[in-house]
């Protein structure tokens, strides 16, 4: 699962820098190889992907799906959970080895909200209560929760964040989209302001970052101590570095990094075609979107690119 037991406090980070750039958990994205690139152009934390608490404390096959190295810090490893038990359980196995757990309160996918877990929890503040004391009960790395804006009530939702500080949270990342908003609609600055007014500690403010321009948008309208990025970094992973568009030295560190970690063909695709989306014609994109073997791939690009 990892390589050496090490350490970076993100708590000192937030006293450092008045503002932190953070790459977002994503589903088969923000894995090894993804998170050491975007360190390069000025990330100062990575999380992992969503892990199931329950699968992951159970399982040693499904603990290999989180690997990480000295180059790897700070890495946040975030948690879907329902029992306060397996959250804490699968905290203590990963502690050694990451610099904080974070409990995801915000997936709006529909699987996960039957499975009470993500977004689920945002709506029930007493449950987020005990998992983060079972948390902080049990490990001695920062803990963390992810949330959303609450569906039709702002005032549960500053109950949640309050109720997580007083067991001792870290650290608050609010999404200023409720559950049921697509991607594609305005961010709500004043709840993710009320939020950071209603907490001592630091506030991340995640959704709508696609460029320094957002971030300072964001900062400006909310007072928050960093900001978060998921499809805006998998877009253009120099983002943060004041980049309008992914730059080739980028695309090519990439695929080194991805080779060299093993990452699979479809997941190496997957980032490729976000990164050069904003480059390619209409006929270039058919084509690299039929690719299918990592050679076919690495061909195509030296033919059009490199």
């Amino acid at each position: 699962m990892v390589y050496e037991n090490r350490r970076q406090s993100i708590l000192q980070l937030f006293d450092d820098k008045p503002r932190i750039n953070v790459c977002a958990p994503m589903v088969r994205y923000s894995k090894g190889a993804f998170r050491e690139l975007v360190r390069d152009y000025g990330v100062d934390i990575a999380y992992t992907p969503m892990i199931l608490a329950d699968v992951f404390k159970s399982s040693a096959f499904a603990r290999q799906d989180y690997t990480t190295n000295n180059s790897d810090c700070p890495v946040v490893v975030q948690f879907a959970a329902h029992s306060p038990t397996d959250l804490a359980q699968a905290a203590e196995i990963v502690a050694p080895y990451a610099d904080g757990i974070d409990l995801n309160c915000g997936c709006p996918q529909r699987w996960a909200y039957k499975e009470c877990i993500g977004a689920y929890l945002s709506e029930r503040p007493e449950t987020v209560q005990e998992m983060v004391h079972a948390v902080k009960s049990t490990v001695n790395i920062p803990c963390s929760v992810k949330i959303r804006k609450h569906p039709s009530d702002m005032r549960k939702t500053v109950e949640l964040v309050r109720r997580a500080e007083r067991m001792g949270v870290d650290w608050i990342t609010v999404h200023g989209r409720t559950r049921h908003q697509k991607s594609t609609e305005p961010i709500d600055y004043e709840a993710i302001r009320l939020i950071k007014e209603s907490v001592s500690i630091p506030v991340l403010a995640n959704g709508g970052i696609f460029s320094v321009s957002d971030a300072e948008t964001m900062y400006d309208r909310t007072a928050v101590n960093g900001v978060m990025s998921a499809r805006g970094l998998l877009q253009n992973p120099a983002l943060f570095a004041s980049y309008d568009h992914t730059p080739l030295s980028c695309v090519e560190k990439y695929i080194n990094l991805a080779l060299a970690y093993g990452t699979p063909t479809f997941i190496l695709h997957h980032h490729l075609m976000f990164m050069l989306e904003s480059v390619m014609s209409n006929v270039e994109r058919r084509t690299f979107n039929c690719l299918s073997s990592t050679p076919a791939i690495l061909d195509h690009l030296t033919s059009y690119y490199f």
